[in-house]
């Protein structure tokens, strides 16, 4: 149980449990956002920092976000560069290349990925999952 000061003399009592139904989620959404901006050192800090955590948890099950594939990822961080294919063909080595690649006829090599993951900042998981 977390106690939150609501004024100077009353309490509210938050019982703060697993969150476990859509109805459970929102309340703790809601009572995240009253509570946002409170010290760290309070304790209503304290209980937004606790559910957080439980929010975060609840989205992880039930709203997961898979990664890209690497194509998608390469084209994600190109977007946010403002690079061009053929800027990416002097990465990867040909502009034909890029093409096949984007088409996806041919594979990522590990040049290509090394290259793309010391380039770019591409993180090596998200280039060498399966596509």
């Amino acid at each position: 149980m977390i106690i939150t000061k609501l004024t100077q003399e009353k309490y509210k009592i938050m019982d703060v449990k697993v969150l476990k139904t859509e109805k459970d989620y929102y309340q703790a959404i809601k009572r995240f956002e009253d509570i946002f901006h409170a010290s760290s050192d309070s304790k209503e800090g304290d209980e937004a920092e606790l559910l957080s955590i439980l929010i975060e948890k609840y989205e992880d099950e039930r709203y997961p976000i898979e990664a890209p594939d690497p194509i998608e990822a390469i084209k994600f961080r190109m977007e946010q560069m403002e690079m061009t294919k053929k800027e990416l063909a002097q990465i990867i080595g040909y502009k034909s290349r890029v093409s096949e690649i984007f088409s996806r006829k041919r594979k990522l090599t590990l040049k290509m990925i090394r290259n793309l993951h010391n380039k770019l900042n591409i993180p090596y998981e998200s280039l060498i999952s399966d596509y």
